[in-house]
């Protein structure tokens, strides 16, 4: 349980106003920016995070992709840095997506495998995304295409728009993003009817092209996460320039979905500059997991898994290892090859705004892989497949594990060692040579998969029967100091000041029950050298008051 540092403020003591003289960091002006030397990047950027859908690590040109034209990719990887040795959350999309988000790999994220034959999981309330971090300090979101975990209802805790995101449009669960001309969409928690008319990807491109051009001082997170080239491999019209390959209609067609994929690339980075802030944008372009070879479409004929073995479903490096690029006018071209993995994109959303990042996740900051300067490593990677089979990378060596009866196991299971330096294509198992080294990794393994292991982050709001309570949560590893809490009202009054909140513990402070309205709680604190300002809509709170009295 979170240990509280309560305040039961008298009735005189209860603040009806807001934080006076706080205010988010200036942006950089774009004037600075076109000045900005090579290889750096803008303080709080822009991030456009481009999420494909069963892309491979082979399907793009500057991983070696001959058969399929990706220019704008490729021409992004040349200007900007190329991960080589990036890995998605899992091997298929709802626990890789749940691992993007949160910055935990599947051995402790709440979601660890697509459903099969159940209810869609789900994220809850104890989950904090990436895009919740980035609002709290200002940052207005957007997710445009593909969330992927349901219940398909609007209010409730696995709602993008409750998951930290201003602006919602696309499919709440995965299964409906099959469909490319779907009957309907959600705009936050509305279903928008389009009668299978519209092909869903251009009118996910539109969407995000307009948010991009929206005006405003904030900087903006842009989650735009494609369909394609997921499965069934629909398009509008022919397969262009692919339709009269010698190939069959899915292999044709799949082709020119990744040119599609590739095409809204453009149009975004596009949009960027025609916006003006592409100076002061990081673009972030990535894929939930290896290849698929369903509906008809053969990897093989793609070579889509480039040099690794297995796809889509599988721990072993193709289903696993994914392109990876992020690219930004200041930055230096160059390659990298030190992996990283999707747990690490949270913490680094956090450090390039200039956030304190959540404690006891997985992943690291790779922001210093951007510029040049280094990072820390991993220790180990993990990827667990519930009930099915499980992966570890140590440095150079890889442990994989099947449960009985899984991937053609026997009744023992199986287990198979990797040296990724030497066998990348993972096609010598070493375990029989190297038994003790096999233990000391699954062991390792083992110790690696259990329950959650964060403490709450952020700031929250809560009507009681007589006060609106507002709560700091110091979920950090370091200590939030001068700490401020507020409301942001017509009538400004002083805030409620509290020295120090230390990590793992909590301020809770209740005002004035207000009337009704929208209303914003603010924290103000210092933390890192830096001071920090944290803002919570509560909506609706007549509505809300209203309901509870009922």
């Amino acid at each position: 349980m979170l240990p509280f540092v309560i305040n039961r403020p008298s009735r005189r003591a209860l603040f009806a106003g807001t934080l006076a003289g706080l205010a988010l960091p200036a942006a950089t002006s774009a004037g600075a920016e076109a000045t900005a030397r090579r290889g750096t990047l803008p303080a709080r950027p822009n991030i456009l995070l481009i999420l494909a859908d069963d892309l491979g690590w082979g399907e793009i040109g500057s991983n070696g992709q001959r058969s399929i034209s990706t220019p704008n990719l490729d021409r992004l990887a040349a200007e900007g840095v190329q991960f080589k040795a990036a890995y998605s959350g899992a091997p298929l999309c709802a626990p890789s997506r749940c691992s993007l988000l949160t910055g935990l790999h599947a051995g402790h994220g709440t979601v660890r495998e697509n459903p099969e034959g159940g209810q869609q999981h789900a994220l809850t309330d104890a989950d904090l995304t990436f895009a919740e971090v980035l609002r709290l300090s200002g940052y207005r979101t957007a997710c445009i295409g593909k969330w992927g975990f349901g219940p398909e209802e609007p209010d409730q805790d696995s709602h993008p728009n409750v998951r930290g995101f201003d602006e919602f449009y696309g499919y709440i669960e995965h299964v409906h993003a099959h469909q490319y001309f779907p009957a309907y969409l959600w705009h936050n928690g509305e279903k928008v009817h389009l009668g299978g008319k519209s092909y869903a990807p251009h009118l996910f491109r539109e969407r995000a092209v307009e948010f991009i051009r929206q005006d405003g001082d904030q900087p903006f997170l842009l989650y735009f996460a494609s369909n394609l080239p997921h499965a069934p491999s629909v398009i509008p019209g022919d397969a262009g320039r692919y339709e009269n390959r010698p190939w069959s209609a899915a292999n044709r067609r799949h082709a020119a979905q990744v040119a599609r994929l590739d095409n809204d690339v453009a149009a975004l980075v596009r949009a960027l500059r025609d916006a003006g802030v592409a100076e002061r944008t990081l673009v972030l372009f990535t894929s939930d997991n290896g290849p698929h070879s369903e509906k008809g479409v053969t990897p093989e004929l793609f070579n889509s898994n480039g040099p690794f073995r297995g796809d889509k479903r599988d721990v072993y490096e193709g289903g696993i290892r994914v392109p990876m690029i992020a690219w930004s006018p200041g930055l230096r071209p160059r390659v990298e090859r030190q992996p990283v993995a999707f747990w690490d994109v949270l913490p680094t959303l956090a450090d390039l705004a200039r956030v304190p990042p959540p404690a006891h996740v997985d992943g690291l900051s790779f922001t210093g892989l951007l510029t040049g300067a280094g990072a820390p490593r991993h220790r180990h990677l993990v990827w667990n497949r519930p009930r099915k089979a499980q992966a570890m990378r140590r440095g150079r060596w890889k442990v994989v594990r099947f449960n009985p009866h899984i991937a053609g196991a026997g009744p023992r299971g199986r287990v198979e060692l990797y040296d990724l330096d030497a066998d990348p294509g993972e096609r010598r198992d070493l375990s029989a040579r190297k038994p003790e080294l096999t233990r000391e990794l699954l062991a390792e393994l083992d110790r690696s998969i259990g329950g959650d292991p964060r403490t709450p982050y952020g700031l929250r709001t809560e009507l009681t029967a007589d006060q609106f309570v507002v709560t700091l949560y110091n979920g950090s590893a370091v200590p939030w100091r001068n700490v401020r809490l507020g409301l942001d009202r017509p009538r400004r009054a002083r805030a409620h000041t509290v020295a120090r909140v230390n990590p793992g513990t909590a301020l809770s402070v209740g005002f004035p029950l207000p009337s009704s309205g929208r209303i914003t709680a603010r924290a103000a604190f210092d933390a890192g050298g830096r001071s920090h300002v944290f803002r919570h809509v509560h909506r609706d709170v007549l509505r809300d008051v209203l309901r509870d009295e009922g």
